[in-house]
């Protein structure tokens, strides 16, 4: 079953349309700095950064190599601490939490897709996408039901056993996909997710991405380089030396 065949259709008479809320910031940055020791000098990797991400949008962050696109990525996601300046993740300032606050509020909130899939290898792709329902405590059984469900939404069906060495590159990111929802998370935070694909394979994980925000409304923050993907998003975020340019 691929995404969105779930989904019901309307039938009968067009429902009047109602006025569109506008939707609330689910990450706000307010004055970002991220800056490490270069010996007598400094690296700005951020430099005064403050956005906003709101709920169930598409943001693609784009910028040079060296720009900040990847710290910025982490900083939003909290996997990265700021020097200085403060994230807020649902509300919640994340600068004064503990690591292992951190960890739950990760675990719970953002699905992480990344260039290089981070699959375990001595792992199946059904066990690879069951770790974080794992360290959520989901028992077994559920664990199960809810990662063959999630496989056979990326196309993936009969491929449950596979260890990623018997994946192609494409299968591989689809079995990360399947991993970064498998706990419905709010936000889906992905770095460079077809970098190494050819153009077939990226294309594929693409329209799932995009899938995932039109039809599950699931927040997506993605780097890339290419321009052509990040038309995808609503919103274009540039950044260079550190700083959000027009």
């Amino acid at each position: 079953m691929l995404l969105g065949e779930h989904l019901p259709k309307r039938e009968g008479k067009t429902l009047p349309k109602r006025p569109l809320k506008p939707k609330d910031a689910i990450i706000r940055a307010v004055d970002l700095y991220k800056i490490y020791p270069m010996g007598e000098h400094e690296l700005r990797a951020l430099n005064g950064v403050s956005l906003e991400i709101k709920r169930g949008g598409f943001y693609s962050i784009m910028g040079p190599s060296g720009s900040g696109k990847t710290t910025l990525l982490d900083v939003l996601s909290a996997m990265l601490k700021p020097t200085k300046g403060e994230v807020f993740i649902d509300g919640k300032a994340i600068s004064n939490m503990g690591n292992n606050e951190l960890a739950r509020l990760r675990g719970k909130k953002i699905g992480f897709v990344f260039q290089t899939y981070n699959l375990i290898p001595k792992l199946s792709a059904i066990e690879n996408v069951m770790m974080p329902l794992w360290f959520n405590g989901v028992p077994q059984s559920k664990r199960v039901d809810i990662a063959k469900g999630l496989l056979e939404e990326m196309g993936l069906k009969g491929r449950e056993n596979s260890r990623p060495n018997q994946l192609s590159g494409g299968q591989s990111q689809r079995v990360a996909i399947a991993r970064a929802l498998a706990v419905d998370p709010d936000i889906i935070v992905a770095d460079e997710p077809t970098g190494n694909l050819d153009s077939a394979s990226g294309a594929q994980v693409l329209k799932i991405i995009k899938r995932l925000n039109e039809e599950k409304g699931k927040t997506i923050v993605m780097v890339t380089h290419e321009k052509s993907i990040a038309k995808m998003a609503e919103e274009i975020i540039q950044i260079k030396d550190g700083k959000l340019v027009e």
